[in-house]
């Protein structure tokens, strides 16, 4: 196993993403990025993979807590940072502290300051009342309600915690990681996941992706301490229970993705205390318990709606994307996007219909797509090495998501795929410990094929405006 993450894979990386960052802009330099997000591009890329690499090798000896205070630090300073960069750059660009183009934020921000003066009986009876539309969004909005009656409506507040609770998220991945891969591996995880520009960034954004991963994770921290625990509890078994509730407040496909991912753990799990029987059986009665709870209420009508909408859903997307000038978006179904789902979205290098979210976020989305060589490689060598069980709750959470979201109309979508990014992260920490020489050989035919991607997608973005 190998215990850091390789320079020599870090640089790889590097000259491919620089490779083809000028060689995309310069052939389509009339539609170049603008210098701001090329070095925004560049300081991500330069900072994931050569961070990474140095820091896996100089904390490789230290302590276990003393790892985790340091990950923690690190995690929040860069966060930290990036959230008072970016309020002051939109109040620049934008005359507001949010984002190009909000619209999503504009709302919870809006509904959660009008919430904030009302009464909590008006607030509980507006989102679960008998008028209520559904509870799939409720989640966030009630929660920036809190936050603003506590705090007053300042939009700083809300993004500070992000950016403790994006931090926390990071050692909680480090945790199931080690408990799952090893030490070492766990601590390649932490890291990437700390350093993971597309983590950061929405840390500055006022969208609920940070608190819904922060949820997902810390409900499969305590899922895969339960199916360890040697000792039942209420407590054990109740609070992984309700974090994967409090999914379905977020958004309904992950809260349903954490239910099958408890079933999945349950029945296939080789951890030892799962070996007995009766362990087995109870954790499969409460299970139960919890679906037959779910399937009398609002959670299974919205599951039930957007399965049998899911086709629709997508070629309606399709449709809409092809009326707005973007005339290939028909090919990009659920059939051809779903093997690509584990190093998706693409990197956006080209400056087209001021898409400055996507040119921001390009530099980590470059990271998914290298790095996805590690997810399909971390997958090959569970299966090889038999430690597919292991594998399962990592595995089956990842998989199930990324498979959902890939049959929608959202399959290229950086933010509805964002919620399956620990996962993966976790996913390809093991996939580089387990590097081979045989395997390591693969990397240069991947090189070749990330940088003929990221040409490609410019060319897509282009041609399929009629840019050309």
């Amino acid at each position: 196993m190998i215990p850091f993450f390789p320079r020599q894979i870090a640089n790889r990386a590097i000259i491919v993403y620089l490779a083809a960052l000028i060689v995309t802009n310069v052939y389509y330099l009339n539609y170049a990025m603008r210098v701001g997000y090329i070095a925004l591009g560049i300081t991500w890329v330069l900072g994931f993979f050569l961070l990474t690499s140095s820091m896996s090798i100089s904390w490789k000896g230290i302590k276990n807590k003393t790892y985790v205070e340091y990950l923690f630090l690190l995690a929040v300073f860069l966060r930290l940072i990036w959230v008072v960069f970016s309020y002051y750059y939109y109040q620049k660009e934008t005359g507001t502290p949010f984002e190009f183009g909000a619209a999503d934020s504009l709302g919870y921000h809006g509904e959660a300051e009008w919430l904030s003066g009302e009464t909590w009986h008006f607030i509980i009876d507006y989102y679960f009342g008998a008028g209520a539309i559904g509870i799939s969004d409720s989640g966030y909005p009630l929660y920036l309600t809190v936050l603003y009656k506590l705090f007053g409506s300042k939009v700083i507040i809300p993004r500070i915690i992000k950016a403790f609770l994006s931090a926390f998220t990071c050692v909680l991945i480090y945790k199931v990681s080690s408990r799952t891969f090893g030490d070492q591996t766990g601590r390649i995880a932490g890291l990437m996941a700390a350093l993971m520009p597309n983590l950061i960034i929405y840390c500055g954004y006022h969208l609920k992706e940070t608190e819904m991963i922060f949820l997902a994770v810390a409900f499969l921290e305590r899922l895969d301490y339960l199916v360890r625990n040697r000792k039942y509890s209420l407590s054990t078994i109740l609070v992984p229970s309700l974090l994967a509730g409090s999914l379905f407040l977020f958004r309904t496909v992950l809260g349903a993705t954490a239910v099958f991912t408890f079933a999945t753990t349950v029945l296939f799990s080789s951890a030892p205390t799962m070996k007995r029987n009766a362990r087995r059986a109870a954790l499969i009665g409460w299970g139960i318990l919890c679906i037959i709870t779910f399937s009398g209420g609002a959670i299974v009508n919205e599951l039930e709606g957007y399965w049998l909408e899911r086709e629709t859903q997508a070629s309606n997307k399709r449709l809409e994307r092809t009326l707005r000038g973007n005339q290939w978006a028909q090919y990009a179904t659920g059939t051809v996007m779903a093997p690509m789902a584990f190093f998706l979205p693409f990197a956006t290098m080209v400056d087209v219909d001021q898409q400055y979210g996507q040119q921001e976020k390009s530099g980590g989305n470059y990271v998914r797509n290298f790095m996805g060589f590690f997810a399909l490689l971390g997958i090959y060598e569970a299966f090889r090495r038999k430690k597919w069980r292991d594998f399962t709750m990592i595995g089956s959470f990842a998989i199930a998501y990324l498979g959902i979201v890939s049959l929608s109309g959202f399959n290229n979508s950086e933010r509805f795929l964002l919620p399956g990014l620990p996962g993966l992260i976790m996913i390809w920490s093991y996939g580089v410990s387990t590097l081979r020489e045989k395997t390591y050989r693969l990397l240069t035919p991947w090189c070749i094929l990330v940088f003929l991607m990221e040409f490609a997608w410019a060319y897509f973005k282009l041609g399929s405006r009629g840019l050309f």
